[in-house]
């Protein structure tokens, strides 16, 4: 966190959007800090904040939040009065958050937005940096492949200047008519004057300029203006350029809303509708058609789109064209500075829907007489019994703002007064002595509360639940009130990093959360041990020791109570052990089984081999008794005999017989004359080999 003290006495602080816990309970966190937005779409940047509860036992309390892009002698200028974001800012702020809308995207939108909050405390201002970097981007379709072979084949692709965070599938049109193509690049066979166009999906409103693929001038329909917010009573002009290789024949303005309003097939010609009837104009000239349309209405808003026909040919309508808001205005009451007896000094806002493009001033108007000193968007005076107040577009003053009449404005009070604690009883009033009556209605968020007599709303037993902004509106007026209700910490939870069996030697981290206002301070104690251990939300043990296990338990306490929860701590000192040991048992086993085989394979072997100190005539014996084997098992003619005539095969059956009933046992001389006499022996020799 780097601080400076400016000019102006206050001391600032650049805070990082990184949660760092710091000297202080100060900081800002973004959500995101690089965001890519489409030009003409909104955009949310959020961040959350947080501040010390008290200091010095003052009670701390945020007098002012702004998200802001410039600053002017070291202080911020909040989007809100900036005229380059005149009607298109929005903050929705709640508790420790707060979200800046921009609507409308230009180009000229991209910067870094940062957030700066203000407290009671004497000479702070708090800044988040660095902030958001928005970039507004465009769509556009480049050929990215052409085929010498094939001509009018070609690959295109719908590319943006950054990285757009909301992307999806893609939307693709020929012609102005929708192709099937969800990816961003697409490849296909293209005529000569054929173009091509693509969008985001859920953004379809917003696509890209239509290309010519292969060569200009091509069937296409460009738009000047994608939207285009003009005052009630106003005039405007939509308008567009088209080509196509041929004659143009026919050629028309039409709106999607009401042809399906109308529930028409077919898109219909607005010169034709009866709606526009006598203010609707359509000029054409050298490809370029421009729509006129006075007298707006708040019912012309709707988006409007060209279509032309030529031969064999028709321009398709679902390309998007060009989106029209029509805006009345409205004053509303941003800020109560004082309330007397006699007047209320406030801050009021002339409010619109949207930003006309032409950046018009303002005129204010206090019982019916032009204010001249005031010209922007934002009017802060006293007002008394009886004043009414208005505003108009400069220009426009025909089509004023309903008049509202500040005599008090509406005002919002709490019941006792002072801290708000959590279970005790309250009261909400919500009230207004405008004249005529004005009916009030109490609101917190989107949910509407209902009042009791004099304008309040009861609490029997208020919770946390209920801390946050009420909204007090009277008729086009309202004012808002953040009421805080103090509670004691809860939901408090000990999470471990790591997570797994803590292994001796390493670093733990021990992180205490709750929920709580004022915010909770915490103190990490060991279980036996009496004094504490560490002071803060993170406990970290470096080197964790088997004396370290046992139970830890973080004490949450504010000014209302406090809190504590516990977790056990393990060392698994000897966790490695256990796996090696088993892993070295493991190889020993299998030395001991492989040695084992290898032992019997051998022992078979010696069994096979004739022993020593044996002669031709035992080697002889042996083969004798195996040669007996073979004969026994084969009993049928082989066909390796198949040579030997019927007479022969039989002798050698029989002798070989003969043969086999020679017993093992027999002496070597005998065996020996017998391989002498029958020639089956011999025989049996042969075969063998």
């Amino acid at each position: 966190m780097g601080c400076k003290v400016v000019q102006t006495g206050f001391l600032v602080c650049l805070l990082s959007s990184s949660v760092v816990q710091g000297d202080t309970d100060y900081r800002v966190t973004y959500s995101s800090t690089q965001i890519c937005a489409l030009q003409g779409s909104a955009v949310d940047i959020r961040c959350t904040y947080t501040y010390p509860s008290r200091i010095k036992e003052k009670v701390t309390v945020v007098e002012e939040a702004v998200w802001f892009t410039k600053m002017n002698r070291d202080e911020p200028i909040d989007l809100m009065t900036d005229s380059q974001f005149a009607g298109r800012v929005q903050y929705r702020c709640d508790k420790n958050s707060c979200t800046l809308k921009i609507t409308d995207l230009r180009n000229s939108d991209s910067a870094e937005y940062k957030f700066m909050f203000r407290t009671n405390q004497p000479g702070w201002i708090m800044i988040g940096s660095p902030g958001v970097t928005l970039s507004v981007t465009a769509l556009q379709v480049k050929v990215t492949d052409t085929s010498f072979w094939y001509p009018s084949w070609a690959e295109v692709t719908c590319s943006s200047s950054c990285h757009l965070s909301d992307h999806g599938f893609y939307v693709w049109y020929m012609n102005g008519e929708t192709l099937h193509t969800k990816t961003p690049s697409t490849d296909k066979y293209f005529e000569k004057s054929d173009s091509i166009a693509c969008a985001v999906k859920r953004y379809e409103n917003f696509p890209s300029p239509s290309l010519c693929v292969h060569e200009s001038p091509c069937s296409s329909v460009v738009y000047t203006h994608r939207s285009i917010c003009v005052p009630k009573g106003s005039s405007v002009d939509i308008s567009c350029t088209y080509s196509h290789k041929t004659l143009v024949l026919t050629n028309f303005w039409f709106s999607p809303e009401r042809s399906r309003q109308l529930y028409h097939s077919q898109p219909e010609d607005l010169r034709e509708d009866s709606h526009y009837a006598g203010r609707v104009q359509v000029f054409d000239k050298r490809g370029r058609s421009t729509l006129r349309i006075r007298d707006l209405r708040v019912t012309d808003s709707a988006q409007y789109q060209f279509k032309f026909t030529a031969r064999r040919f028709e321009w398709k309508s679902n390309l998007p064209g060009t989106t029209l808001t029509v805006t009345a205005l409205q004053v509303q009451v941003t800020r109560i500075i004082s309330v007397h007896q006699s007047h209320t000094e406030a801050e009021l806002k002339c409010h619109s829907s949207c930003s006309p493009a032409a950046h018009l001033s303002y005129i204010w108007f206090k019982n019916g007489q032009e204010i001249s000193k005031q010209k922007s968007s934002t009017y802060t005076d006293y007002f008394y019994p009886g004043d009414k107040i208005s505003c108009a577009f400069k220009g426009h003053e025909d089509h004023r703002s309903p008049s509202v009449y500040p005599s008090k404005l509406p005002s919002m009070s709490v019941s006792p007064s002072g801290e708000i604690v959590e279970g005790s009883s309250v009261t909400l009033t919500c009230s207004s002595d405008a004249n005529p009556e004005a009916e009030n209605t109490l609101y917190k968020g989107n949910q509407s509360l209902p009042l009791g007599s004099g304008g309040t709303y009861h609490f029997t037993s208020i919770s946390s639940e209920d801390r946050g902004f009420y909204d007090c509106k009277s008729d086009d007026q309202s004012v808002s009130l953040f009421m805080d209700v103090l509670y004691a910490p809860k939901l408090l939870s000990v999470s471990v990093n790591p997570s797994a069996e803590t292994v001796e030697g390493s670093s733990v981290n021990l992180t205490c959360s709750s929920d709580a206002n004022p915010a909770a301070t915490y103190t990490w104690y060991k279980e036996d041990e009496d004094s504490p251990l560490y002071s803060g939300q993170i406990f970290t043990i470096t080197d964790f020791r088997a004396e370290h296990s046992g139970n830890y338990y973080c004490e949450a306490q504010n000014t209302r109570g406090r809190h504590n929860s516990t977790v056990y701590l393990n060392v698994a000192s000897n966790s490695w052990k256990f796996p090696v040991a088993l892993s070295i048992t493991a190889v020993c086993l299998a030395f001991i089984l492989l040695f084992l085989l290898l032992w019997i394979r051998r022992d078979r072997s010696l069994k096979q081999q004739p022993q020593a100190g044996e002669g031709p005539d035992s080697r002889t014996e042996m083969d004798e008794i195996q040669y007996a084997s073979v004969q026994f098992s084969t009993r049928q003619p082989d066909d390796v005999y198949s040579n030997f005539s019927p007479g022969q095969t039989e002798r050698y059956q029989e002798e070989s017989v003969v043969y086999s009933t020679t017993k093992p046992n027999s002496t070597t001389g005998t065996r020996r004359q017998a391989a002498v006499e029958d020639p089956s022996a011999l025989y049996s020799k042969v075969v063998r080999k």
